[in-house]
């Protein structure tokens, strides 16, 4: 039973191309399969949060990160009674426009990319869903509805000011209202987001070995987490320990989101789910005392892993190679695949070249990146 104030697929703003409906999947079920099914999802197989592709097996790549935030949302969206099959639409479409090699991709590719208007991974997110997947006979992209391209845009809160141009773009021919707060649903994906990377980059930087089990204890909700499992199961192996302790990290961030949202959306009065857009703030959040929490785990993280030493090498390392292919590609367009030759040739002026030579090698996994810069550079 949904809560008044979820999304409802009978009453869902549409698609911009006509298309029957199905008759036995609701429009944002749809959605979430078109989405897994598209080329943009399969691709985050090879495309990495913090290390790189080859680096190891077990550390998590984009692909295994927006299966992991779909799981999170979609069981706080069922304890909140929120429609389940949007959430996880928005979820797993997420990421779909990051670069290769993680964020040091999106810095070096929005530095590149200044001159043209920039780069922002959620903007090329609604590119990719609304443009650059071309599979269908009536229209680019996936034709999803407004609920879930919304959630993809704004699912981090109100996009204002000076918009990204791929955003900007599309928003001109399909109102997405990017002024006001998503829907719930949306909101959910986002910390669902926040969880999930919390907890698995504490799992891959223990992996990585850049820091112990020692080094963690002092943090919030973690040290609790591992003298809560060293009482349950004194003498425990390691890795079971950790992972039992790593596990109720998780389970407090989630029930955490559940317990504060449950409340905020109790009180907020809303009775629709254009109630939740209008209200002006958040309604799906973590208390006050855990965002304090994590904001210490965060910075934890940052120092010890996303800034350690060898990871820094690594990004100066992928940096060089998307500063070597972005003015190869601008230079040398015949380098490009032949079924991207036709935008090319439609291209009609410097920035509209560098935006197609922008979404291929956005669109890259690591593995590809660096294979064609050894390919055609000989490094």
């Amino acid at each position: 039973m949904h809560a008044p104030y979820a999304s409802d697929p009978k009453t869902v703003k549409g698609r911009r191309f006509s298309e029957e409906e199905s008759t036995f999947r609701s429009c944002f079920q749809r959605d979430r399969d078109r989405i897994i099914h598209s080329g943009a999802f399969r691709r985050l197989k090879h495309k990495t949060q913090v290390f790189v592709e080859h680096e190891g097996d077990y550390f998590r790549t984009r692909l295994t990160h927006s299966i992991e935030v779909a799981q999170v949302a979609r069981t706080i969206s069922g304890a909140l009674g929120l429609e389940g099959s949007l959430t996880e639409a928005v979820a797993l479409a997420h990421d779909l426009g990051h670069t290769p090699f993680g964020h040091t991709g999106e810095d070096a590719l929005d530095l590149l990319m200044a001159p043209y208007g920039g780069f922002d991974h959620n903007a090329q997110a609604v590119k990719i869903v609304t443009s650059l997947e071309r599979h269908y006979a009536d229209f680019d992209g996936m034709n999803l509805v407004w609920e879930t391209l919304e959630g993809i845009a704004k699912h981090n809160g109100p996009v204002t000011g000076d918009l990204p141009y791929a955003l900007a773009d599309y928003n001109a021919i399909h109102d997405l209202e990017l002024h006001t707060f998503a829907s719930a649903e949306a909101q959910v994906a986002a910390l669902a987001d926040d969880i999930a990377y919390n907890n698995h980059d504490l799992h891959d930087g223990l992996r990585a070995g850049l820091f112990t089990e020692d080094d963690i204890q002092s943090l919030p909700i973690v040290g609790a987490c591992f003298a809560e499992v060293d009482r349950l199961y004194p003498g425990l192996d390691r890795k079971r320990r950790r992972y039992e302790a790593l596990r109720r990290v998780f389970g407090v961030m989630v029930s955490d989101v559940i317990d504060t949202s449950s409340d905020l959306l109790t009180t907020s009065g809303a009775t629709s789910a254009q109630d939740i857009r209008d209200l002006g703030r958040p309604v799906i959040r973590f208390s006050d005392a855990l965002w304090s929490d994590l904001k210490e785990i965060r910075h934890f993280l940052f120092t010890r892993m996303y800034r350690a030493p060898s990871v820094m090498e690594k990004r100066a390392e992928v940096t060089v190679v998307v500063n070597d292919l972005f003015p190869l590609f601008m230079k040398r367009t015949e380098l490009l695949p032949s079924d991207w030759r036709k935008d090319v040739e439609a291209a009609t002026d410097e920035t509209a070249l560098a935006r197609i030579v922008s979404d291929y090698i956005a669109g890259m996994t690591d593995r590809f990146a660096l294979q064609e810069h050894a390919r055609l550079l000989g490094e």
